[in-house]
């Protein structure tokens, strides 16, 4: 009985003591310190409450065989197919608000004109030809215009390094409609979630070595954001509330945000468009501010 009395005793001492060494823990100076009863139910909870995936959209790639060229595929086609990707000319008219210092300045109207080339191989240079204008107050506020070859401002042409550097901050959509011609590369990056979209992320590279990231939404493939880097920084538009039109193979985004380095920095509210409309090319030439819109 003694022998099976201390046996007893010695494996009651040898729990107690493993018990104890589980609440002991490293403190900052190497010295062992024992735990509290709170820090040991937060370890506990940590180690049995591991994360679900599926609680968090985008966490992990969908359809990881699906490759990145398909992924474009898709999306030109929910977009409005060849009518879309390629439009001869594009006439959008809408509403806008730039924001000035953290200011919000609505301009009550705003024109987008564009003629699209026939390729393109370089996505962040000006092409084809293009005129925006904002009013405000039956005034313009804003006008920038490219006729393929001159860039001008209200009062006439600017000089070219000027024109090049605002073009380059602002090109860069047009990527994905060439994404597919020779020369261009496709690289699927990792999934995200756009506005609370889960989407598909895609680097194209064009064939001068220009980068543009998209999201394109797993659900219906709505082109949802472009990045690029830019003089100014590392630009975004998001874009949202798209509509068509009766008889237009065409999706337009009604609403598209624009940042810079993570700060937004204007809006524009689009509410209309027409595909291969007739422009004329005196459109795109500036010589004296214009006294009312375009359109």
């Amino acid at each position: 009985m003694p022998l099976l009395k201390t046996c007893i005793m010695a494996t009651a001492l040898a729990a107690t003591l493993a018990a104890h060494a589980a609440t002991l823990r490293p403190g900052p100076d190497g010295t062992v310190q024992p735990q509290t009863a709170q820090s040991q139910t937060v370890q506990s909870q940590t180690m049995q409450s591991q994360p679900d995936a599926s609680d968090y959209p985008a966490l992990l790639p969908a359809d990881r065989d699906l490759a990145a060229r398909d992924i474009v595929a898709r999306a030109h086609r929910a977009a409005g197919g060849d009518t879309w990707v390629r439009p001869a000319s594009l006439k959008m008219t809408g509403t806008a608000v730039m924001y000035r210092d953290g200011r919000p300045v609505p301009y009550d109207r705003y024109i987008m004109l564009r003629v699209y080339p026939a390729a393109k191989t370089d996505a962040h240079r000006a092409d084809g030809r293009v005129r925006i204008e904002g009013w405000r107050d039956g005034r313009p506020a804003l006008l920038i215009a490219f006729d393929g070859g001159t860039t001008y401002g209200l009062d006439g042409p600017l000089p070219a390094g000027d024109a090049d550097r605002r073009w380059s901050a602002n090109f860069g959509f047009g990527a994905i409609r060439n994404a597919l011609d020779d020369g261009w590369t496709q690289t699927r990056m990792p999934d995200d979630l756009i506005d609370g979209r889960p989407a598909f992320m895609v680097e194209l590279t064009d064939p001068s070595g220009g980068r543009t990231l998209f999201g394109i939404a797993r659900d219906d493939y709505a082109i949802l954001y472009v990045g690029f880097d830019t003089p100014r920084g590392w630009h975004e538009r998001r874009y949202s509330h798209f509509f068509r039109k009766d008889g237009v193979d065409w999706v337009q985004p009604g609403r598209v945000r624009l940042f810079y380095d993570g700060v937004k920095q204007n809006e524009v509210l689009w509410t209309d468009f027409e595909v291969n409309a007739a422009l004329d090319d005196s459109l795109f030439t500036i010589t004296a501010p214009p006294e009312k819109p375009v359109f």
